[in-house]
């Protein structure tokens, strides 16, 4: 099942959204990110019915823990034994845990501990799953199209959110958690037979011996020094971070307390936040239209420094009508920026270390950015909406300053 199927060379230029091959790939992901949405649904709901509410908090946290920590390893596997394989299994792996349950529930009333189980080997598969799936675009596609996947790629994630979550509580709403995690596991289990079918180009094989003869530790260390010693991929590491750590607190926690600062409601946080995804949206579709926008770097630079000041205006909004406004600004800022950070980082990596380098970029957007969000909430309790925000834009606007800063990674570019 996991033989490997060779994607054709890249003299063939074929538009990835005309590409059978790119598609396979993306319907699989969106039916694994839509199944992902449905699944923490399903867990949360599931929890809170089975638990107190603190309880439920811990059995949502539990998969945060070793997805950070063996994120690292993760990139090393998926470097090891090719991305297209690894997915293949995580996604199998994970939707046999997810029917497991599913069946458990419909059987009997287990507690909080198949959930707590669940969430942390989703976790420790995702540790895995994420390089992966970060890495294999570039395997799938021609180096002048990565672009435009990036793009089609943030569409399928907005996809997923959009449709996810009313498919997940409606599952609930029909016939409780049990079908939701069913639901889940089906959707997963749809991307499994289309990535078997899915061609991938190979490494040199001289760069596949090197891995395979190096010890896992080795690999790592390799991988790393990869990144520290890139004039492009180092500083676009430090640039991510920052934009990550000054966006993630102001979008999540600080938008809900803003909200409730205004008077705006739940309807109107709600709002703000689809008018942020619109924005995104339109980045991801602009993308898939044009395949290409040249001055990646400065693109990349100029977006996260618009998108600053816009998050920082975003606590001064004086109406709902205007956050509005301003979050769609941000969201198409937001959009631009990380595809273009995210095409760089698949067109500046070895390709033998793609999946090392995507792990390193994952840790720092799902592992370290979030722990952003408590200081964010506490520091708006101390001091209010407006001078966090401010703050955090600031953060944010200095991965613009890196980017800009760097020569290397300022004049970079996409290939055509």
């Amino acid at each position: 099942m996991t033989a490997t199927l060779l994607a054709p060379s890249d003299g063939i230029e074929r538009p990835a959204h005309r590409d059978g091959n790119v598609l396979r790939w993306l319907t699989a992901y969106t039916a694994s990110m839509t199944g992902d949405s449905v699944y923490y649904i399903a867990l949360s709901w599931a929890a809170v019915q089975a638990g107190s509410p603190s309880q439920a908090g811990v059995v949502m946290a539990v998969s945060a823990l070793p997805r950070a920590l063996l994120m690292l390893g993760g990139g090393v596997i998926a470097d090891r034994l090719g991305p297209r394989r690894v997915v293949i299994g995580s996604d199998a792996m994970r939707c046999a845990a997810v029917l497991a349950v599913a069946a458990l529930l419909f059987l009997t009333t287990p507690g909080l501990w198949p959930l707590a189980l669940l969430a942390l080997v989703f976790g420790t598969v995702d540790a895995v799953f994420m390089p992966a799936v970060g890495a294999l675009p570039a395997r799938v596609t021609s180096r002048g199209q990565l672009a435009r996947v990036q793009g089609m790629r943030g569409l399928a994630i907005r996809f997923a959110s959009v449709v996810g979550a009313p498919l997940g509580g409606l599952a609930v709403a029909v016939g409780g958690a049990a079908a939701a995690f069913a639901l889940a596991g089906l959707l997963i289990a749809v991307s499994v037979p289309l990535l078997v079918f899915v061609r991938v180009r190979e490494l040199p094989s001289d760069d596949r011996a090197a891995s395979q003869r190096d010890t896992a530790w080795r690999d790592l260390t390799a991988g790393l020094g990869h990144i520290r010693r890139h004039r492009v991929l180092a500083p676009l590491m430090v640039a991510i971070a920052l934009g990550d750590l000054g966006f993630v607190g102001p979008l999540n926690v600080g938008l809900t307390l803003l909200a409730d600062e205004r008077g705006w409601g739940a309807s109107g946080m709600g709002w703000v936040l689809g008018g942020f995804g619109v924005g995104a949206g339109a980045a991801s579709l602009l993308l898939t239209v044009r395949g290409h926008l040249p001055h990646a770097g400065r693109v990349a630079a100029y977006s996260i420094l618009g998108g600053s000041v816009a998050i920082g205006a975003l606590a001064f909004a004086p109406n709902v009508v205007t956050a509005i406004g301003v979050a769609l600004l941000i969201g198409l800022l937001a959009g631009l920026s990380g595809a273009m950070c995210g095409a760089l980082l698949q067109t500046q990596a070895d390709p033998a270390y793609l999946g090392r380098v995507t792990a390193v970029s994952s840790l720092v957007s799902l592992g370290f950015a979030p722990l952003s969000m408590p200081l964010c909430a506490a520091a708006i309790g101390a001091w209010g909406t407006g001078p966090v925000f401010v703050v955090s834009a600031a953060v944010c606007g200095l991965g613009g300053v890196v980017v800009l800063g760097v020569r290397d990674l300022r004049c970079a570019e996409l290939p055509k």
